[in-house]
């Protein structure tokens, strides 16, 4: 299936549902949206991966995380030589255990998400200090990017889009329960296909690597 426009998925949506009444129509947005928020929560993509740098500032605890933040891979601290130095991913218990007070400060060795708009370190950092954090992130909706626009999800996962816009939309139409069923299958499918993309293959390509640098280091036998 070729890739969606913002209008041309919303009109496909109206085609499949045949449906063009006004509370259906003013909800298209809110099908796409949550079909959208499914997949991220779903596949972990490579493509929405972002790196952003920051600062700990020094007798501050917290880190703001970024606004499209879902969940990250790595947080370093980076010296003034450009070393990296990568922060332990703990919960938010082990943080208050290791540093019972704010005031114990030195080089950050752990982190936490405290909540949803910020991490928290430990130890208190005792100076600023450069950070980078690498993370998964909520690209912008397709609902956004006007009539013509194309998203990553509408032009390379069309038919995750569209099946999971579709049993959103038969939701809200209160079709028949095989109906929905019909479509959460596709959708399922669509699903499935995305992850071979986005999980397995990268898996493979990392494994064949690994595969080389045994063989290099391997001693003749």
């Amino acid at each position: 299936m070729a890739g969606f426009t913002y209008s041309s998925l919303k009109t496909a949506i109206q085609d499949y549902l045949d449906s063009s009444e006004t509370t259906f129509v003013n909800n298209l947005d809110n099908f796409i949206q949550t079909t959208e928020e499914r997949i991220l929560k779903n596949v972990q993509l490579p493509v929405f991966r972002k790196n952003v740098s920051g600062t700990l500032t020094s007798d501050n605890t917290y880190l703001s995380t970024p606004d499209d933040y879902l969940s990250s891979f790595s947080l370093a601290v980076i010296d003034g030589s450009n070393n990296y130095s990568y922060l332990l991913l703990k919960q938010v218990s082990y943080i208050r255990d290791y540093t019972p007070q704010a005031a114990t400060t030195g080089k950050p060795l752990y982190y936490a998400q405290f909540d949803e708009d910020s991490f928290i370190v430990a130890p208190t950092p005792d100076s600023n200090y450069n950070v980078e954090l690498h993370y998964y992130y909520r690209p912008n909706s397709l609902t956004t990017l006007g009539d013509s626009g194309q998203s990553w999800l509408s032009e390379n996962a069309p038919n995750a889009m569209l099946y999971g816009s579709l049993v959103e939309g038969a939701y809200f139409l209160k079709q028949d329960p095989n109906t929905i069923a019909l479509y959460e299958t596709r959708y399922q499918e669509a699903l499935a296909t995305l992850k071979l993309l986005g999980e397995f293959k990268n898996l493979r390509d990392e494994a064949r690597a690994d595969q080389v640098k045994l063989s290099i280091g391997a001693p003749n036998v």
